[in-house]
C-alpha cells in the first residue's frame, strides 16, 4: 500500500513538472520585481515611458524651430529700429541694405513675427503702390537756377507720386527755365523708402550740398508744409546756414501763408485752399453740391496733423474761414488734438449736436500718408473712423483718402508763392 502511494506521488510530480516546463495551460506564479510590480506590469510601464520619451524628442525640434523663427524675426526688427531714426550717418546706406536683405530672407511666417520699438511687418510688407512711378528728383546737371521743393515726406508710394510729385510737376511746368529738385526733412521716411524700394531721396543737407556742387547761383526754397510750424522753422535754419554759398536765395511761403495773430485771422491763401478742398470733396462724393450734402444731413470732417507749436492757431483759422464761406456742415479736426477744440472727441460732439448723421472724412494734409491711412481711416480702435462709428451717432461714414497736393488749385497756390518770392 505504501509502495503504491509513493508511485502515485512520483507520477503526479513528473506530470506537473512536464506541464509547467513545456508551456502547458497552467500559469507560473507571478514574479515580484522588488517594487511591488509584476514583470509584465514593469514591462508595460517601460513601454509607456519609452513612448513618452519619443513624444518629447519630437516636441523639442518644434520648440527649437519656433525659437529660431522668433530669433530671426527679432534680428530684422532690430535692423529696422536701427534705421528708424532722424539722423543720417556714414552707415545709413549699408544699414538700409542689410535690413532689406534680412527681411527678404525670412519666411512669410517669420515676417509676421517682426516686432520692435518701431518695427512691424508693415515696414517692408505693406503695399503702398508702385515706387517706380515716383521721381525722386535728385539728378545733377541742375544749372544756375534751382527750385528746391521741401517736404516732410511720406513712405506711401502712390501718395508721394500724386501729392508731392503733383506739386513738383506743376512748379516745373510753370517755371521751365528752372530746375526743380526735391528734399525731405524726415530722415526716418527717407530711410524707409530707400530700404524698402531702393529709391534715394535727398535730405536737406544732401540737397543743399548737391546745389552747391552743381554751381547753382539762384536758389528758391518752396516748402510744401501747411504752415509756419516747427518743420518750417528747422528748414529755414538749414538754408540760412549756407546762404552765403549762393548769389541769391528766396524762401517761399508755406501753403496757408502767414499764421496771423488769433483764430479770426484769415488770408487769401486760407480762403483759396478752403474753396479748393471743399470743391474737390464734393466732386469726389455722391453729391452734386455742398448744399445737397447738407440737406442729406451729411457733414465733411477735415483732419489735419495738429501741433503744439504756436502755429496751431492755423487750424482754428481754417475753421473760421470755412464758417465765413458759409460752409456750415464743414468741421476741422486734428490727429494730435491741438488746438483742443480740434480733438476727435470734440469734433464728434460738434457734428452730432449740429444734427448730422452722415460724415465724409478727408485729410487736411498735403500728403495722404500714414496719418490719413491709419489715424483717420484705419481699422484700429483709436482711428477717427472707428471712434466715429463707436459713438453710435452716425449712419454713414465715408473716407476720402487723398492729399491736398493732388488738387490743381492747391498746386497753383505754390506756383503763386514762388512768383511772390521772386518779386
Amino acid at each position: 500500500m505504501k509502495k503504491k502511494l509513493v508511485v502515485i506521488a512520483l507520477v503526479s510530480s513528473v506530470c506537473a513538472s512536464m506541464l509547467f516546463g513545456c508551456g502547458g495551460q497552467a500559469a507560473a506564479p507571478a514574479a515580484d520585481t522588488g517594487t511591488g510590480e509584476t514583470v509584465e506590469e514593469k514591462q508595460e510601464d517601460n513601454k509607456h515611458e519609452e513612448a513618452q520619451t519619443e513624444d518629447k524628442q519630437e516636441e523639442v525640434p518644434a520648440d527649437n524651430a519656433a525659437n529660431d523663427d522668433q530669433a530671426k524675426a527679432d534680428e530684422v526688427a532690430a535692423l529696422i529700429d536701427a534705421i528708424y531714426v532722424q539722423e543720417r550717418t556714414d552707415t545709413t546706406d549699408a544699414d538700409c541694405k542689410a535690413a532689406k536683405e534680412a527681411w527678404d530672407a525670412l519666411t512669410d511666417a517669420q515676417k509676421e513675427l517682426v516686432e520692435g520699438e518701431d518695427a512691424d511687418p508693415d515696414y517692408f510688407g505693406r503695399d503702398t503702390g508702385d515706387a517706380s512711378k515716383d521721381d525722386p528728383a535728385n539728378a545733377d546737371d541742375i544749372g544756375d537756377k534751382e527750385i528746391l521743393v521741401v517736404s516732410f515726406g511720406t513712405s506711401f508710394n502712390d501718395s508721394r507720386a500724386k501729392d508731392i510729385g503733383g506739386i513738383e510737376k506743376a512748379i516745373a511746368a510753370a517755371y521751365p527755365d528752372w530746375s526743380v529738385r526735391r528734399a525731405f526733412t524726415a530722415q526716418i521716411i527717407i530711410n524707409h523708402v530707400q530700404a524698402r524700394d531702393g529709391e534715394f531721396i535727398d535730405n536737406m543737407d544732401q540737397a543743399l550740398e548737391r546745389a552747391v556742387k552743381n554751381g547753382v547761383k539762384e536758389l528758391v526754397i518752396q516748402p510744401t508744409h501747411l504752415m509756419h510750424g516747427a518743420e518750417y522753422d528747422e528748414m529755414v535754419e538749414a538754408v540760412e546756414a549756407c546762404r552765403d554759398k549762393f548769389d541769391k536765395v528766396f524762401i517761399s511761403e508755406p501753403l496757408l501763408g502767414e499764421v496771423g495773430s488769433d483764430a479770426k485771422s484769415i488770408n487769401s491763401d486760407k480762403k483759396a485752399v478752403c474753396e479748393a478742398v471743399v470743391a474737390q470733396t464734393v466732386a469726389d462724393s455722391d453729391y452734386d453740391s455742398l448744399d445737397k450734402m447738407d440737406e442729406d444731413k451729411t457733414a465733411i470732417v477735415y483732419i489735419g496733423h495738429g501741433t503744439s507749436h504756436t502755429a496751431k492757431v492755423t487750424y482754428s483759422q481754417m475753421q473760421t474761414q470755412m464758417d465765413e464761406l458759409g460752409y456750415k456742415n464743414v468741421f476741422v479736426g486734428t490727429v494730435e488734438g491741438e488746438p483742443e477744440e480740434t480733438s476727435c472727441e470734440n469734433i464728434i460732439e460738434a457734428v452730432h449736436e449740429a444734427g448730422y448723421t452722415g460724415v465724409i472724412m478727408r485729410p487736411l494734409m498735403v500728403v495722404a500718408g500714414d496719418h490719413a491711412n491709419n489715424d483717420m481711416a484705419g481699422d484700429d480702435d483709436d482711428s477717427w473712423k472707428s471712434l466715429f462709428d463707436a459713438s453710435g451717432y452716425f449712419e454713414k461714414l465715408n473716407m476720402q483718402i487723398a492729399g491736398l497736393g493732388r488738387i490743381e488749385d492747391v498746386q497753383n497756390r505754390y506756383v503763386e508763392h514762388i512768383a511772390d518770392a521772386l518779386k
